[in-house]
């Protein structure tokens, strides 16, 4: 005994399924859909009217005053290195002038102290130009006799004057500090030899 179903109402659950099914598919994808979207961004501002610059953070490249400025900053930059090799100038005449006196007279004078104070002034000025701090001057064979104590002097202050001269002025010189910081200590040293 085999009872058999009517095959209408079987194919028509199969149908009504399949219809809920794919009204269900229909729905998630739609919704899906709305919300999967990226957000838009907002809209730019329009420019000022009264011609000033919306953002002054953002650079305006090729303007006439970005342009002013840069050139302004370049001569800046220009005019502290042309005052630094001038400085480098001046303390190595110094230096020279304080050997020749040392030599003719075999002292100094309080104006030749005033040299020795000038010349370490302008030295310390050098070092921080070039990037150094200020720091203990660690110098090493320091002569004790005066007249080779002054020759020294004046051999490294030529020399700081070279270096600063070769040095290009973007560039941090741990050379020019270090000759600085020999040259600090041997002024210093000069003048507790003088007191």
């Amino acid at each position: 005994m085999f009872i058999r179903k009517n095959p209408t109402r079987s194919g028509r659950r199969a149908g009504a399924m399949l219809l809920g099914l794919s009204v269900l598919l229909i729905a998630a994808s739609s919704a899906y859909a709305q919300t999967a979207k990226p957000p838009t961004p907002p809209p730019l501002d329009p420019p000022p009217s009264n011609g000033a610059k919306p953002d002054s953070s953002m650079p305006d490249f090729g303007s006439r005053e970005s342009e002013m400025r840069a050139s302004l900053a370049l001569k800046a930059e220009k005019k502290q290195y042309d005052e630094n090799l001038e400085r480098a100038r001046e303390a190595s005449q110094l230096a020279t002038q304080l050997l020749e006196t040392y030599e003719a007279k075999q002292l100094f004078s309080s104006e030749d102290d005033k040299k020795l104070e000038r010349l370490e002034k302008l030295t310390k000025r050098i070092r921080n130009e070039a990037g150094g701090s200020e720091s203990k001057a660690d110098v090493k064979d320091i002569p004790n006799a005066m007249t080779t104590a002054i020759k020294r002097l004046a051999e490294l202050a030529d020399d700081l004057r070279k270096l600063v001269e070769k040095t290009p002025r973007h560039v941090i010189s741990a050379a020019v500090i270090d000759q600085a910081n020999k040259l600090i200590g041997l002024v210093q040293h000069v003048r507790d030899l003088t007191r």
